[in-house]
């Protein structure tokens, strides 16, 4: 278990046994960062030529190790490539990838000082969420081995102003989001045979009870609808879409409502634990990385645990509808008509366009407790990853509460871009013939606008965004600054820092 400490102190004299230092482009040569001048005047003249001879270029990415004899404090100086900084010095973003790639550069250090440029609250809760996010390891199904790598006991986070109330919010805000993060990767990570609906209901009610452990716990509270209890609500999309399953579904419900909450905020995530595409099967290939079609659900979750540790002032209502798509004899089949909660109808022309099923009943059940604003997040169409590519959301909805999602996106340092929803799919998705609703219809063209009209047909004309996570959700690549293979619990950032706006300014914004 790894300690994060904020401290006003030099890194030239700090005991840590690895201290870290970022590197900036400047022109052909690299100098270093904000944060390590006492580092700079400790080598003096012998500082220029260190660095040509380990050929340092300052690129993003760069690593390098460099014994200190004796000049330093520390024994081990690690300098992280933070590219060509911009007017202001380096940014949040650079920040945050350097002290991920710096993570993994100290693995068996016990105590590590992290001496990157942090003179702001973002610059601090950069570099505290990049090194905590970039150290993240999954080994529940290893074997345990002396080689693998330990992560240090003591991480540092070097400061000039680590004493303003400010940094020391921005610090401590870090670590609750970091945390929030590593257990949606853990959650998105854990093989789908193991992560049935009824087996990811347990990790939800387990989460909570921990969370809300002990006399200063926050209060949250959590129910569990199971499937008769689906059946008797008439929740007939999570039913449909798990009716192939050996495993049944699951509707789980959380609530924060703390003392003098003035705004309420509803987050609705999908929670697929293992899509094979149903009759309308994908292909193998399409399949392996299927199990993180949860991560939308596990990063509500996790946020809004995370909104209750923090104790902000914001009553949130979170809607998880779990459901298995699988192949059998009683699976739903293209052609077949749902009843959604609420009564609405929609006919069923492709059972791997799943996701928008389960999260219109939850919708609905969203918008009964009357929320200000409503957030659904889902790894939903393989049309926003051609669009947008496998680093960026899409977000769509109501004007101003893309917005709202919009800047807490910037705040928290993910990547989300609006996207519209055309009146011509209002069209298409009333086109069915014998429902309300049509499900899909097979035109390859603005597939993933084509759910988000689907989806605004069941928030009641509430306030709303629709934030479609199906590229950034999973990592298939190598590691990346703070981003690791496997689950990358995007948008738990983005969820955390819109909950903080709100509960900092209402809603509509004063």
């Amino acid at each position: 278990m790894t300690t994060y400490q904020l401290r006003h102190a030099s890194p030239a004299k700090t005991r840590a046994d690895a201290v870290v230092v970022g590197l900036v482009k400047e022109g052909a040569d690299a100098a270093l960062a904000p944060g390590g001048e006492d580092v700079a005047k400790a080598y003096g003249r012998k500082l220029r030529p260190l660095l040509a001879t380990l050929g340092a270029t300052g690129k993003a990415g760069e690593v390098l190790k460099v014994p200190t004899s004796g000049t330093l404090g520390s024994p081990l100086l690690v300098l992280v490539g933070l590219g060509a900084p911009g007017a202001d010095g380096p940014s949040a973003a650079a920040v945050r990838k350097a002290a991920g790639v710096a993570a993994r550069a100290v693995t068996n250090a016990a105590s590590v000082a992290l001496a990157l440029p942090a003179g702001t609250p973002e610059l601090v809760r950069a570099a505290t969420e990049g090194f905590a996010l970039g150290g993240y390891t999954y080994t529940a199904y290893k074997k345990a081995s002396k080689d693998r790598p330990e992560p240090p006991g003591t991480v540092t986070v070097l400061s000039p102003a680590g004493r303003k109330q400010e940094v020391v919010a921005a610090f401590e805000l870090a670590q609750v989001v970091a945390r929030a993060t590593a257990t949606t990767r853990d959650w998105v990570n854990v093989p789908p045979g193991d992560l049935t609906p009824p087996a990811f209901a347990d990790a939800v009610v387990a989460a909570v009870a921990e969370a809300t452990k002990g006399r200063r716990g926050p209060k949250v509270s959590v129910t569990v609808h199971d499937e008769k209890k689906l059946a008797e609500l008439g929740c007939g999309g999570i039913l449909g879409v798990g009716a192939g399953s050996s495993a049944p579904s699951r509707l789980v419900e959380l609530r924060y409502a703390p003392r003098g909450a003035k705004t309420h905020l509803a987050l609705v995530g999908k929670g697929i634990t293992f899509d094979s595409g149903g009759l309308t099967i994908k292909p193998a290939a399409s399949m392996k990385e299927m199990k993180s079609d949860m991560a939308g659900a596990a990063a509500v979750v996790q946020a809004t645990l995370a909104i209750a540790e923090l104790g902000l002032p914001l009553k949130v209502s979170t809607f998880v509808p779990m459901a298995e798509n699988m192949v059998s004899g009683s699976a739903t089949r293209p052609g077949d008509v749902l009843t959604q909660y609420g009564g609405t109808t929609v006919e069923v022309l492709n059972t791997d366009a799943e996701g928008r099923l389960v999260l219109a009943d939850a919708l609905v059940r969203a918008t009964e407790v009357k929320p200000d604003v409503v957030l659904d997040v889902a790894t939903l169409t393989g049309h926003m990853v051609i669009a947008l590519g496998d680093k960026v959301g899409g977000v769509m909805g109501t004007e101003a509460v893309v917005d709202l999602v919009l800047r807490a996106a910037e705040s928290a340092g993910e990547l989300h871009w609006p996207m519209p929803i055309p009146a011509e799919m209002d069209e298409r998705i009333h086109s069915s013939k014998v429902a309300d609703l049509l499900q899909h219809d097979w035109v390859r063209w603005g597939g993933g606008l084509f759910a988000g009209a689907f989806l605004r047909e069941f928030t009641d004309g509430l306030p709303w965004a629709h934030l479609d996570i199906a590229g950034p959700a999973f990592h298939s690549g190598g590691a990346s600054g703070h981003v690791l293979p496997g689950g990358t619990g995007f948008a738990v950032p983005t969820l955390v820092d819109a909950a903080r706006a709100l509960a900092e300014d209402g809603w509509p914004a004063a």
